[in-house]
């Protein structure tokens, strides 16, 4: 339950507009060179090279069962860090477009509904309103599991060297 008044970074998938609270996103960077890791699942799109570190990178539109698009002049990759299992992960998420920073109040959410949801419920956290739009808010804990996290990290980690070489 959403109580305070809370900053959201909105970005888009496919025409869904969705929203993650601003304080677990580091960065937004432009699409750029992906090393590929072969084991990993459909939706893990690779590693890439941020500030020195080999950073995991899934595909949201996969994750989320959308079709696959071509990457665009607006596609982004959004690092986010995520505390699972006491744990702090960094990991980026590539969106079609990011667009900007929000202030949510309470009054303006509502838990998501039950049905009719084309969206998994439990990776939700509420549905924003801002004017006429619907804002799909994120429960990133939710969309990413700690178990998928610690093979993608184990993966990373393997090929953090060929990916720093590059």
């Amino acid at each position: 339950m959403i109580t305070e008044t809370r900053q959201y970074m909105t970005f888009k998938l496919g025409d869904e507009l969705f929203a993650i609270d601003v304080a677990q996103v580091r960065e937004v960077l432009e699409i750029s060179q992906i090393t590929k890791v072969p084991t990993a699942p459909a939706h893990m799109r690779g590693v890439v090279n941020v500030r020195g570190q080999a950073t995991p990178v899934v595909d949201l539109r996969r994750r989320f069962g959308l079709v696959e698009q071509t990457d665009t002049v607006h596609t982004r990759i959004i690092v986010m860090e995520l505390n699972l299992d006491g744990e702090s992960t960094v990991l980026g998420g590539i969106a079609d477009s990011v667009h900007e920073v929000i202030d949510l109040e309470p009054a303006n959410i509502s838990p998501p509904p039950r049905i009719a949801m084309r969206w998994r419920a439990d990776f939700i956290q509420g549905m924003g309103k801002r004017g006429d739009d619907f804002i799909i808010l994120l429960d990133l804990n939710a969309v990413f599991a700690s178990d998928e996290l610690a093979m993608v990290t184990a993966m990373a980690a393997e090929t953090e060297e060929s990916v720093l070489t590059h």
